[in-house]
């Protein structure tokens, strides 16, 4: 074989190798979409079987729960079973609740949900709970409900999500495993809003990968969600009559208390869990829809009658922003009197997808905190990183809360389970709270080391 032989072979393996070498990468060079289902493809449709299960706590969580499901259109009012829970599989004679049907069109066809609520139950009981499907039925699903103030037999364990919204199934799945390897006896499930991404067409694929990554977290722990602006869409988009509107999925998705402030009724609610009492507003209707007072009225008199050592308040748009060129105003102007006012011990949020937390005053309490579970994330204002500490930029983080009457402890851990933020409010006799930081362990604040997205955007560090 000749030189020149030996060279054009050399050459022609090495374009090879880089030709291979290109293809690797190739999926790596583009952005990835929100969900892994080709377009056209409707393998979330609804069947006959049971799905998109998801438990959430009554107004009065130690004495019951709502639950809400789907199925195709073939199933109308289906029951739902509850049955004290045994060690044998002989579970007993149930007790069955007929659910009430809604339908909803979507991108994949017609699917009917389903709700039915369990009342009458025992503080810090362990039940079991199945839905029937056409001819079928679910597994049968393990929920323990909210011990009495002072009385249970453990501190309250809550897990508590930043914005999930987009790649839900390939990049979020691993933060809510985390977070129940994390805090395996965790009874209930906050999540701060932008769930899904929404208005693509694919909400309905969107949220089947939602309830996908999820896995038996939502039939396991109480789950209680504050809508986002994402569960909203603009309808009349670009004209004059352009107005923000409710998604069709959110009333039907979860079986929430029908306590809310009659102006966002199905998107503000409370209730109360093992010596916590816990608001959600809606932060999209108080901005865009002009329900704002009417929301901080409702606030003043759920938080004026609340009899328990302890209270949260949970929003999607944060009071305070950490991301650079935002200003919820109305909110600081219009809320955060009620939330000052009656001392809410903790504020958490999402909406702007970096880390970072503050207190207000003198005093331990309120904590504000805002998080990111999901993998878009955002840059941070210099603000903020002269007001909040600790902040973190391109971290997707889980949240667990232990509570007792005299202790609240908040840890933020990273999707690889590293303390990134810890405190600890002490309650003295007199109602005085301290706030003691956990520093052991903590890593240090994380910044992004990119210039820019696989988009090209600049003003985010990952799509």
């Amino acid at each position: 074989m000749t030189r020149a032989t030996i060279t054009t072979a050399a050459l022609l393996l090495a374009l090879l190798l880089g030709n291979v070498t290109a293809a690797a990468k190739a999926p790596d060079s583009a952005a990835e979409p929100n969900t892994q289902v080709p377009a056209g493809n409707r393998h979330y449709a609804a069947t006959g079987f049971p799905d998109r299960m998801v438990a959430s706590p009554a107004q009065d969580a130690a004495r019951g729960f709502g639950v809400s499901w789907r199925t195709d259109a073939s199933v109308s009012a289906p029951t739902l079973e509850w049955v004290v829970a045994g060690d044998s599989p002989d579970v007993g004679t149930s007790t069955r609740i007929t659910a009430a049907t809604r339908a909803l069109e979507t991108e994949n066809g017609t699917a009917h949900f389903h709700r039915a609520d369990v009342a009458g139950l025992q503080p810090d009981t362990l039940y079991l709970w199945r839905v029937q499907g056409n001819s079928t039925w679910s597994a049968w699903h393990q929920l323990r409900t909210a011990g009495t103030a002072g009385t249970a037999r453990q501190p309250l364990t809550l897990l508590y999500f930043g914005d999930t919204q987009n790649k839900n199934l390939s990049h979020v799945s691993r933060v809510l495993r985390a977070g129940i390897k994390a805090a395996p006896d965790a009874r209930l499930s906050l999540f701060a809003g932008d769930l899904v991404s929404g208005g693509d067409g694919q909400d309905d694929s969107e949220w089947g990968e939602w309830f996908a990554a999820a896995g038996w977290l939502p039939q396991e722990t109480a789950v209680a969600p504050a809508i986002g602006n994402h569960e909203y869409f603009e309808e009349f988009e670009d004209t004059p009559q352009e107005r923000r509107v409710l998604g069709r999925h959110w009333p039907v998705t979860f079986a929430l208390p029908r306590n809310g402030v009659d102006a966002a009724d199905t998107s503000t609610y409370w209730f109360d869990y093992q010596g916590v009492r816990i608001a959600v507003l809606d932060g999209t209707s108080a901005l865009d829809l002009g329900t704002a007072q009417a929301q901080a009225a409702w606030l003043d008199t759920v938080l004026a009658n609340n009899p328990h050592p302890w209270s949260i308040v949970l929003l999607h748009q944060p009071f305070y922003s950490p991301r650079e060129g935002r200003e919820n105003a109305e909110l600081r102007d219009v809320l955060l009197p009620v939330v000052r006012r009656h001392q809410v011990d903790l504020v958490l949020q999402g909406h702007d997808h970096t880390y970072g937390r503050r207190g207000e005053g003198q005093g331990a309490t309120p904590q504000f905190v805002v998080t990111v579970a999901g993998p878009k994330q955002y840059r941070l204002s210099e603000q903020a990183r002269a007001t909040m500490a600790p902040v973190g930029e391109d971290t997707q983080l889980y949240q667990v809360l232990k509570i007792d009457p005299q202790h609240l402890r908040y840890e933020a851990r990273t999707v690889t389970g590293q303390l990134y933020d810890g405190f600890e409010l002490t309650r003295a006799a007199n109602g005085r709270k301290r706030k003691t930081e956990l520093t052991q362990g903590r890593i240090a604040p994380r910044d992004c080391t990119r210039a820019q997205t696989l988009k090209g955007r600049a003003d985010r560090c990952w799509e």
